[in-house]
């Protein structure tokens, strides 16, 4: 988990200021939800601590966004290093075209995990969810003797994680755009996970859903903040009642 703090930013895109000497503290382990009217700076404020704001034409920053002591503003930071470290949970789902599986395998797969870092992953995951209640953590002893093996195995726990498990677990090889886009949200917070982030920012992760499944996502989110720092950006101030620990009010940036 990492604890992250904010210090005098500034993000402007060419004549328009959206933040204005933004200083603020955001604790790990917690939900820190971001409200305010449309417009304010909200979604810019969030795409600022993975540097996905970086993305956008024009953009320029100034200030301090500091994750566990590190300045990511600073020149030559490693960006690659902290979008892994930091995940993003769009406002509006996009799978990758491929199979369910292959979603969330994709991530351990590009970074090259070895079945010894993959099992030790799971040990790590299972430790955690001992303290959770069942069903977040496959029961019975997997056999982990094969890459395959703790792939299989790593792809049902975050998929239980993100609770979709029971809904997809018989077609793992189906196209995962056949989803509905309820489903297809919970799979991007399995496939943010998969990379092991400490952080997950999500946009209006709920914006897009029917009431049923947004309430599966805010269940989701309980679950993960007490391994997770989780920092949400809603318009829907009972939605941030529901979940936030902390809550960031923002106006004209």
């Amino acid at each position: 988990m990492s604890h992250i703090s904010i210090r005098q930013l500034n993000v402007g895109y060419g004549s328009h200021q959206a933040l204005r000497d933004v200083s603020l503290e955001i604790p790990d382990a917690q939900i820190t939800a971001i409200i305010g009217p449309s417009g304010c700076g909200k979604t810019t404020l969030l795409k600022s601590v993975n540097r996905l704001i970086d993305l956008q034409e024009g953009a320029r920053l100034r200030g301090q966004v500091l994750i566990d002591g590190q300045d990511i503003c600073e020149p030559g930071a490693d960006l690659l290093t902290l979008r892994k470290k930091v995940g993003f949970l769009s406002q509006r789902p996009f799978p990758l075209p491929m199979s369910i599986y292959d979603n969330i395998a994709y991530g351990p797969r590009i970074h090259h995990l070895e079945p010894a870092q993959i099992r030790a992953q799971l040990g790590n995951l299972k430790e955690w969810c001992s303290t959770l209640p069942r069903g977040l953590f496959p029961d019975g002893d997997a056999r982990l003797d094969s890459r395959r093996d703790a792939m299989d195995l790593l792809v049902e726990c975050y998929l239980r994680m993100a609770g979709l498990w029971e809904e997809v677990h018989d077609r793992l090889g189906a196209p995962a755009a056949r989803l509905s886009v309820g489903q297809q949200q919970r799979l991007a917070l399995a496939r943010a996970l998969a990379i092991e982030p400490e952080v997950i920012l999500a946009d209006e992760p709920t914006s897009a859903l029917d009431p049923v499944s947004a309430r599966l996502v805010e269940q989701q989110f309980h679950l993960l903040k007490h391994r997770y720092t989780i920092v949400i950006v809603t318009h829907i101030l009972r939605q941030a009642r529901r979940l936030a620990d902390y809550v960031v009010f923002l106006y004209v940036g």
